[in-house]
């Protein structure tokens, strides 16, 4: 089973292929240039160079969300661009999963975090317990005060290492410094390859769409329409 994975809910972007849980090939960057002039040459590369076509594809995954409003919008509709006219299916990944399988390695407890803005994050938190990947909460987003308060109560109850990840753990670890462990520079950021694995578990369990039915997953509303409810409200 071979999976197209996409990544680019934040600044990174990235693309990978795996075939039964082995990467096959991937590309990251992380520099000032918009998605939507990074990801198609990107894909297109992998692919080259992995000596694939799209016909060669099984699935393709995309980071659905939480994420950038704009990042999200772009991954899932180049995904339908690309999945569509041949028919392949598509998994919708949450962004925060994804990112929780770059430390499978140990048995821990692993925070991602997004910036959210306004002193908040998107989150959610996993259990890593022999190489599996065990889901504790939703994804939500939460003040980081609300989040430093429900990780002190696990680590007093829980007896393994707590790692924060995620382009959010820089803004969240002061929080929480004395209780967890940042994730190194090189695992923290969001990947395509993370994206590929989750995804073999979704599709084991059969949720996978076709391309017309992919939507992008927001935990809360845009800037701009937050802003007009809020002046509609006020009328």
């Amino acid at each position: 089973m071979r999976i197209l994975g996409i990544e680019c809910s934040a600044g990174p972007a990235s693309v990978a292929i795996t075939q039964d849980g082995k990467v096959l090939g991937s590309s990251f960057i992380n520099v000032k240039l918009t998605h939507s002039q990074t990801l198609m040459p990107m894909v297109e590369q992998v692919l080259k160079n992995c000596m694939l076509t799209l016909s060669d594809i099984d699935y393709i995954a995309v980071a659905a969300g939480p994420g950038s409003f704009t990042g999200v919008r772009i991954g899932i509709s180049a995904v339908k661009g690309i999945a569509a006219p041949l028919n392949i299916p598509c998994v919708a990944v949450s962004t925060l999963s994804a990112m929780a399988y770059k430390h499978t390695d140990r048995n821990c407890i692993v925070c991602t975090a997004m910036d959210a803005r306004c002193n908040q994050v998107y989150n959610a938190l996993f259990e890593v317990k022999d190489g599996n990947i065990i889901r504790l909460c939703d994804d939500r987003a939460l003040l980081c005060e609300e989040l430093a308060k429900e990780i002190e109560q696990i680590n007093n109850t829980e007896n393994k290492p707590i790692i924060i990840t995620g382009d959010g753990a820089e803004i969240f670890y002061p929080f929480v410094k004395n209780s967890t462990k940042l994730s190194p520079e090189h695992l923290r950021y969001q990947n395509a390859v993370g994206v590929c694995l989750a995804a073999e578990q979704q599709i084991s369990n059969q949720e996978f769409v076709c391309a017309n039915e992919l939507l992008p997953v927001y935990l809360r509303l845009p800037q701009a329409e937050r802003e007009l409810k809020k002046k509609t409200e006020g009328t």
